[in-house]
C-alpha cells in the first residue's frame, strides 16, 4: 500500500466510522459553512483521521493540489466526492 493509499484509507475509516454519509463528513469539517474546505479544515480532517502531525501540513497541501480542479486552493463538495470515489475504487 502506497502512502497515498494509506492516507486515503485512514480518511475512509474516519468517514465510515463517524459519519452516516461522506456529505455529513464534508459538512462537519466545513467549519465556516462556505461549502469549501480550507487548508486548516483539511488539516483538522487529517488530524481526526489520525494522520501524523509531522506530515499533516504537507499531506493537506498535496490533497488540495491533487483534487482542487478549479484552482481556488480549496476543496469543494464536487472535488471532495472525487477524492471519496478514488478511495472506493482503491478498495475494489
Amino acid at each position: 500500500m502506497t502512502t497515498e493509499e494509506s492516507i486515503l484509507n485512514k480518511i475512509q475509516i474516519l468517514i465510515t466510522n463517524h459519519f452516516q454519509t461522506p456529505e455529513m463528513a464534508f459538512n462537519f469539517f466545513d467549519e465556516d459553512n462556505d461549502q469549501k474546505l480550507t487548508k486548516a479544515e483539511t488539516v483538522k480532517l487529517l488530524k481526526d483521521a489520525e494522520i501524523s502531525g509531522f506530515i499533516r501540513g504537507i499531506v493537506s497541501s498535496k490533497l488540495i493540489e491533487g483534487y482542487d480542479k478549479n484552482g481556488d486552493e480549496l476543496i469543494d463538495w464536487e472535488e471532495f466526492k472525487t477524492a471519496i470515489s478514488k478511495i472506493k475504487k482503491s478498495d475494489s
